[in-house]
This record gives C-alpha cells, sequence and structure tokens, in this order.
C-alpha cells in the first residue's frame, strides 16, 4: 500500500496557514461532535472577522469539501501495487473504513449538506449549477478496480463500480450502525464481504456470457 501525498488542498503559508488550519480543526472538531457551524459562527468561535472567514471559504461547501478532505486526504490519494483487483478491494476497504469512521462526524456533516443542497435544488431555491458536495468516489473506484475494465464485459464492469460505490461511503453508517446497530468493524467486515461477493458474480457472470458467446458461435 502507498500513499500519494499530493493534495488540491490550497497552500498557504505563514499566517495564511494558522488561520486556515484553525479554522479547519475547529470546523473538524465541531462536526465530529454532531454540531452544524456556519461560517460565522467558525469565525466568531475562532476569533477571525467573518469577512476573512468567507475569502478562505465563500461557501457552506467550500467549509465542509476543505474539511473533508483534510481529515480524509489519505483515503483520496491511496493506491495499490496489487494486480489481483480483489486484493485491491480488500486491502483499501481495511485502510479506508477506519479513517472514515474515525471522521465519521464530518461525513455526516457532507451527506446532510449534500441532501440539503439537494432539496434546495429541487425546490428552485437555488441555481443547479451551485457546486454541490459530491465527493471523489467516482475517481477513486475507477482507479481501484482499473484492473476489471479490460477484464469483464463493460456493463459488468459498470454493475461492478455502481454496486461498490454503493457500499463505499457514509450512506452505509446510516443502515449498518443506526438500523441494525452494527459495530465498527462489524461494519468493515460485512462491507468486504459484500465487496468480495460483487465481485465474485461479476466474474461468474463474464464467464457464463463467453459460454453462451461460445455456444452460439459453435
Amino acid at each position: 500500500m502507498n500513499i500519494n501525498n499530493s493534495s488540491s488542498v490550497k497552500k498557504y503559508t505563514g499566517a495564511k496557514k494558522r488561520t486556515y488550519d484553525k479554522l479547519i480543526n475547529v470546523a473538524i472538531e465541531a462536526l465530529e461532535h454532531g454540531k452544524d457551524i456556519s461560517i460565522t459562527q467558525l469565525s466568531d468561535i475562532c476569533g477571525i472577522s467573518r469577512a476573512t472567514a468567507y475569502r478562505y471559504f465563500p461557501t457552506k461547501s467550500d467549509l465542509i469539501s476543505a474539511v473533508v478532505e483534510q481529515s480524509l486526504g489519505p483515503i483520496f490519494f491511496w493506491t495499490s501495487d496489487k494486480e489481483k483487483v480483489e486484493d485491491r478491494i480488500n486491502d483499501f476497504l481495511v485502510f479506508a473504513f477506519p479513517q472514515m469512521l474515525k471522521h465519521e462526524g464530518v461525513l455526516r456533516a457532507a451527506l446532510r449538506l449534500s441532501l440539503q443542497q439537494w432539496a434546495m435544488e429541487r425546490s428552485k431555491i437555488v441555481e443547479q449549477s451551485q457546486k454541490l458536495v459530491r465527493g471523489n468516489r467516482k475517481e477513486i473506484l475507477s482507479r481501484l478496480l482499473q484492473p476489471l475494465k479490460q477484464q469483464l464485459p463493460e456493463e459488468i464492469y459498470n454493475n461492478v463500480i455502481y454496486s461498490i460505490s454503493i457500499i463505499y461511503g457514509s450512506e452505509i453508517f446510516m443502515v449498518l450502525k443506526d438500523i441494525w446497530n452494527l459495530e465498527n468493524q462489524q461494519v468493515i467486515t460485512l462491507v468486504q464481504w459484500i465487496a468480495k461477493a460483487i465481485i465474485n458474480q461479476a466474474k461468474e457472470d463474464a464467464q457464463m456470457e463467453l459460454t453462451d458467446e461460445i455456444l452460439k458461435i459453435g
């Protein structure tokens, strides 16, 4: 397992970096304790002018995106030199989920904001062009599952990436933790089991499809 330490977080230095770090750290602490926090409230807690805080984070989306990236940055840039995709996905889940569970409050805040923005967009309160919190799920999984793209028919590969995208993310916490009251390790173990089942089923479907094609030709 390797981690690419590059990041899209804005690079500040000196006093600007100290201010940015203070805002981010205070926001993370609040969110991890289940508290919603506005940029105005954040500036007041940090003793920073509201104008300054808004220069760093013009919108709530900018703030939430920044705290998610700060909290989960290593996940975004995780890579593997394993050839078998089963090993890749297993190692990734073992690495990613403890980090996600550690910052569960931040992820739930991002999910909450995304739902709020969906409702506002749906009711035409905001324009569709407004930045929404969507995460890096597509990019992460596309990179992780790349070996399967050459091994499976396109439709089956798409089924795999769509299915795994359902189990990789904060949404699963609401089902497994809030509804079923599973412990963190139970969540990780079950997610690994589901991912393995998805990949095994995809390979079985691909083999059946190939067999059918051979029979047709024969």
